[in-house]
């Protein structure tokens, strides 16, 4: 089992920046990829960015240049910084972690409101 719990949302104004971060506890080693993930009231969910455990990164093109994911491992930590926010980023965040074997595991979201 995989335990993950964001922090780091919140409101703030198009333009400014955010820290999200989600602790990772449990069965770590099994873990092969992490990623973020937001839903948007009445959308589907979708990636944003993701990690695999050997430190390659990808991120959506809608947030790509804007963010960057990272993996502490010795904090046990995946982190998202966003910068030069907009209001079409709002939504709530979420953090997932993919094991081996096959499960995925969510975290309970952290909102996040971008003011125009």
């Amino acid at each position: 089992q995989v335990q993950l719990v964001e922090s780091g949302g919140g409101l703030v104004q198009a333009g400014g920046s955010l820290r999200l971060s989600c602790a990772v506890s449990g069965a770590i080693f099994t873990i092969k990829s992490m990623g973020w993930y937001r839903q948007a009231p009445g959308k589907e969910r979708e990636l944003v960015a993701a990690i695999t455990s050997g430190g390659s990164a990808s991120l959506a093109d809608s947030v790509k240049g804007r963010s960057t994911i990272s993996r502490d491992g010795a904090k046990n930590t995946l982190s998202l910084q966003m910068n030069s926010l907009k209001p079409e980023d709002t939504a709530v965040y979420y953090c997932q972690a993919a094991s081996v074997p096959e499960r995925v595991y969510w975290g309970r979201g952290t909102q996040v409101t971008v003011s125009a």
